[in-house]
């Protein structure tokens, strides 16, 4: 049985960022407190019901988790380890903005567990930080690198965005230079993405910005892949990147040590349990969701009830269909004796016309250990992962 992982979302944050659609709010310190106590009773009412399953990672996410005290970081870390017996070596990520973190609130995740920090730096530019509505400023995102260091985080992953409106290659290739002098273990790239409702996809719309240039985006994709590979990073996930290590696997046979262990629970399709508002749960079997209202959501865990919005039964087409969707975004693919081990039919037995033609198409690479994307294929992930849905 594949250990699961544990997300806790929590929602705060100190302001919203102009490109953010996620659940999150800016100045509700007032809910702060009951939020914490409403996630803890869902731990304690969920755990039973996973009592049969290993967990051996934990990710708090946000919304900028470090928002709240170290010390509520801490309880909830201390209450994942009692309720889901993770074990010693779990691992246990912490998401962080730079402009919310200090020493003694390092130190005290440190202390209290956590062992992974990501950190939202976006950019090591101040015009692109600015445009974004970020809180911090470039030498504030490598203080917290150093901070980091110097409170004993030891695997330290950076986020960076790409293909923003008016980003240049030059400047793109600045804030990878940046980064990469930070030293850090891991490096998560995302391209822009521009969700209805934002502020930058007003700004958008009023001809304020311009929207974002897709082949402008490809070529910075392309400056990354090269640039990281020149540092010694493997590219192990379509948008993530980790340092390499001599006991590393060869890129064909599985992902890096030092890659981010609870997102592989995700691309492998495996088992999830999220607590909080708007968290996603994955059983094997079927998918649920928590509402989005923070005064309703600690309403009802204050009574007793259960925060779930919405649940969704997998059928086993779908199941296999999302296997390979997700599975295809890692860039060891998907294996042929997994795959049989999991589903008991082979590759080319559930998808083999789909596979031929996508390989003649120049977008899959196909040999005895299973299949995977080519390069090309990585820049048209979307249009191969429709072609495994059921509804595709």
């Amino acid at each position: 049985m594949e250990a699961a992982g544990v997300y806790v979302h929590i929602p705060f944050c100190r302001e919203k960022c102009v490109y953010c659609d996620f659940c999150s709010f800016a100045g509700a310190e007032a809910l702060q407190a009951p939020y914490v106590a409403a996630l803890l009773a869902e731990l304690r009412a969920a755990a039973p019901r996973w009592r049969a399953v290993p967990f051996d990672t934990a990710f708090l996410g946000g919304g900028t988790p470090t928002i709240l005290p170290a010390d509520s970081l801490v309880a909830i870390v201390a209450e994942c380890r009692r309720r889901l017996a993770l074990p010693a070596d779990a691992e246990i990520t912490v998401e962080a903005n730079p402009g919310t973190v200090d020493l003694a609130g390092l130190r005290a995740l440190r202390a209290g567990g956590a062992n992974r920090l990501s950190l939202g730096v976006q950019s090591l530019d101040g015009a692109e930080l600015a445009l974004l509505g970020r809180i911090h400023s470039a030498e504030e995102a490598a203080a917290a690198v150093e901070l980091a260091r110097r409170a004993g985080f030891r695997n330290i992953s950076l986020d960076l965005m790409y293909g923003l409106p008016r980003q240049t290659l030059g400047v793109w290739r600045r804030t990878l230079e940046g980064a990469l002098a930070l030293g850090p273990e891991h490096l998560s790239l995302y391209a822009l993405t521009v969700e209805e409702g934002t502020p930058l996809a007003a700004a958008i719309a009023r001809g304020a910005l311009p929207p974002p240039d897709d082949d402008a985006a490809a070529d910075m994709y392309e400056v990354a892949e090269r640039t990281l590979a020149a540092a010694g990073y493997a590219h192990y996930e379509i948008s993530n990147w980790a340092r390499r290590s001599p006991d590393d696997p060869a890129e064909s046979d599985g992902p890096p040590r030092l890659a981010c262990r609870h997102n592989l629970k995700y691309w492998h399709n495996a088992r999830y349990l999220g607590l909080g508002l708007a968290a996603a749960s994955y059983d094997g079997l079927a998918r649920y969701r928590n509402i989005e209202d923070p005064r309703e959501y600690i309403r009802r865990l204050a009574a007793g009830e259960s925060p779930e919005a919405d649940r969704e039964e997998v059928d086993p087409p779908t199941r296999i269909g999302e296997t390979m969707m997700l599975g295809l975004r890692l860039t060891a693919g998907v294996g042929r004796e997994e795959f049989r081990a999991r589903y008991g039919r082979g590759l080319e037995e559930v998808y083999g016309p789909v596979i031929a033609r996508l390989v003649d198409d120049g977008l899959l690479e196909s040999d005895a250990r299973g299949i995977r994307l080519t390069s090309r294929g990585r820049l048209l992930g979307n249009r191969v992962f429709a072609e495994f849905l059921p509804s595709a």
